[in-house]
């Protein structure tokens, strides 16, 4: 079985891209959507301990966390040490699933892949990327961003151009749907026949 790592800098398309390989039949673990589960679940007494006042209503209040670690590294650093375990695992039983169900190809997409060290878990690195105008664009359109936080967050990733240089493949986002649909159908094509199992 295939393990592609997917990744990409905030505002790149990655979880877009993410539905794209899904809607390709390849089974996908959103890192992003476990966290977000986790803030529903189990993470919750936990991060709520570390970081009173984060949780409402039996859920983790995501902007009142944020609040709390963004710009601040030692908090982010304990927070990370709650949630990453935690996520692993939910990784390694999707991981199980698929192997179970003779997937030859499975998708992690993880936002900070490159950054964690995780390319060591994949067997090749897909990086979805666009010019920094699009990304800046995206980003900025969103709810409540500003330049200031918008930067907070670039600042904890790689740069674009280092994640391409460590990509086995780059998918470009800034033309149409269709043109970044071809582009993951070239890759699952690429990776879903006869290959390395792990």
């Amino acid at each position: 079985m295939w393990i592609l790592g997917l990744t990409g800098s905030i505002g790149m398309g990655k979880s877009a891209t993410g539905g794209l390989f899904a809607a390709e039949g390849v089974p996908v673990h959103d890192a992003d959507a476990a966290v977000h589960d986790l803030y529903r679940n189990e993470a919750v007494p936990l991060v709520e301990a570390a970081f009173p006042g984060v949780a409402r209503n039996g859920v983790i209040d995501r902007p009142a966390l944020s609040q709390r670690v963004l710009g601040n590294p030692e908090a982010l650093k304990q927070l990370e040490a709650i949630v990453h375990p935690l996520v692993r695992a939910c990784e390694e039983q999707f991981l199980a699933k698929s192997r179970a169900s003779g997937a030859r190809l499975v998708v992690l997409d993880i936002p900070l892949l490159l950054e964690l060290g995780g390319e060591k878990r994949v067997h090749a690195v897909a990086v979805v990327s666009a010019p920094e105008a699009v990304q800046a664009a995206r980003v900025l359109g969103r709810p409540g961003m500003t330049p200031e936080r918008f930067a907070l967050i670039l600042g904890k990733q790689m740069p674009d151009s280092e994640k391409r240089r460590r990509a086995h493949f780059v998918i470009d986002t800034s033309r149409d749907f269709s043109a970044a649909r071809h582009q993951v159908q070239g890759i699952v094509r690429a990776l879903s026949g006869p290959g390395r199992r792990d």
